[in-house]
């Protein structure tokens, strides 16, 4: 069976019997780092001593966990199975989020400190093979797709680069008129990379990105708050967290400003419907499915779980301190 990791951004099509799915929960202000399990919507398993937690990845055969760590500048690898961590690797720089390769060969580390850069990390040497230079500062990493691209974006440099996954050199950039926050992507029906999704530092929406043209074509801003309920405060960070489902029709879209999660038909981007969940939504992942989404919301210290097709939040899942990234794994 072939099995693929998932963040945010599209799930390709997977056979799923007798797999195994987990969503990967990072507590940003705490140590640990919770493991649910979404048919339960129960924590299973946690995984301790990684201080400021940032960034998650997955081994697509099940054995390992990759996380950021914050307060020493490494890539912790820990044991699927006992939830211990067995190697700390040394980093460029300050991390932020991570993505790893479909194959599961590579992991690539978002460089949070100047000038910017994409770490590395060969899986089987557990080693950092290399540092990718980029512009500015980067925020987030992503696989594509179709697995033949990287995509880091920057918040310092207003900067999208694009990195051929197979030489791991840049192969395009893109410059745009505010700071790089989240992405996520659809695809051709040939499983190319059609559009990048695009938050935005102080926009509470989104922009839509051509991949073959390289070049911005629409921006989509969320609805304005009810009458009568005040913002959240979020500092700049106003729209956070994207997910397109697996059959490539529905993209869903935080709101911190608003604590709440919107879903857009693909590839019409109209706005099919909305629901409140906790405080601060920060990130979003998707069960292979396409069926619930798993919202980490920071400033309430649980994950909402939202039904796609309904907009309804179905259940609330306790985990960490300030809980941010969050991904789907699948293993057999």
């Amino acid at each position: 069976m072939k099995l693929r990791w998932i963040g945010l951004g599209l799930l390709l099509a997977l056979p799923l019997a007798a797999a195994t799915v987990r969503i990967i929960q990072t507590n940003s202000a705490g140590d640990d780092v919770s493991v649910i399990d979404p048919a339960t919507n129960k924590v299973v398993g946690t995984i301790r001593g990684i201080e400021v937690n940032h960034g998650a990845a997955a081994a697509p055969d099940g054995s390992r966990y990759y996380v950021s760590n914050e307060s020493a500048s490494t890539l912790d690898i820990a044991d699927a199975k006992t939830f211990k961590v067995t190697k700390s690797i040394k980093l460029t720089g300050h991390p932020n989020n991570i993505s790893i390769s479909k194959d599961g060969k590579r992991v690539y580390v978002s460089i949070a400190t100047a000038p910017g850069a994409v770490d590395v990390i060969d899986t089987t040497s557990e080693e950092k093979v290399k540092s990718i230079p980029v512009k500015g500062s980067v925020h987030n990493t992503y696989v594509t797709p179709d697995g033949k691209y990287v995509v880091a974006g920057s918040i310092q440099s207003k900067t999208i680069t694009v990195i051929d996954q197979r030489t791991e050199t840049p192969a395009w950039s893109l410059t745009m008129d505010l700071g790089i926050r989240p992405m996520a992507f659809s695809a051709n029906a040939d499983g190319s990379t059609k559009w990048i999704f695009v938050q935005l530092s102080g926009y509470n929406g989104f922009a839509v990105v051509d991949f073959a043209t390289q070049k911005e074509v629409n921006r989509i801003k969320l609805p304005e708050l009810p009458a009568g309920k005040k913002p959240f405060m979020v500092g700049g960070n106003e729209s956070h967290g994207m997910a397109v489902t697996s059959d490539g029709k529905t993209l869903v879209v935080n709101s911190r400003l608003n604590s709440s999660l919107y879903s857009y038909s693909l590839p019409e981007l109209k706005l099919l419907g909305s629901v409140e969940v906790g405080k601060s939504p920060d990130w979003v992942t998707l069960t292979p499915d396409g069926k619930m989404a798993y919202v980490a919301c920071a400033a309430s210290n649980y994950v909402s779980v939202v039904d796609v097709k309904a907009m309804k939040e179905v259940a609330k899942i306790p985990v960490g301190e300030v809980p941010k990234r969050n991904i789907t794994a699948v293993f057999p």
